[in-house]
């Protein structure tokens, strides 16, 4: 099996990557790490897998629980795998099936990214 590099956007309970976008000018680092999340959210098929993902009671799913989102389950898969490269989706197999879950740490770094800074 190929392994797979992952782009952390954050390690577990640390502070968000990146600061409010009106606080201060990205550095060449945050904006690469927030340009490779953002582009892997870019895709309508993505989008809604990582929706729900993150939008499923008990803060994790199934493959083989995950909505149809008009697309083969071949195509599912590779755009899961974009999502977890990118950092924005953790993953663990359990006998057949793998299961996905959002980080609590990647929601509060994307809030916090676009979120106003205090003044």
């Amino acid at each position: 099996m190929a392994k797979v590099k992952t782009l952390p956007v954050l390690a577990p309970d640390t502070v968000p990557c990146c600061p409010p976008l009106n606080e201060r000018p990205l550095t060449a680092e945050e904006a690469v790490r927030t340009a490779v999340m953002f582009k892997a959210l870019g895709d309508p098929v993505r989008l809604r897998l990582f929706s729900a993902v993150a939008s499923h009671p008990g803060g994790e799913v199934c493959v083989c629980d995950i909505p149809d989102v008009g697309v083969s389950q071949p195509t599912v898969s590779h755009h899961l795998k974009k999502l977890r490269e990118a950092g924005l989706l953790a993953s663990e197999r359990r006998g057949t099936w793998v299961y996905y879950r959002v980080e609590p740490s990647v929601l509060a770094a994307m809030g916090g990214l676009l979120t106003t800074a205090a003044s």
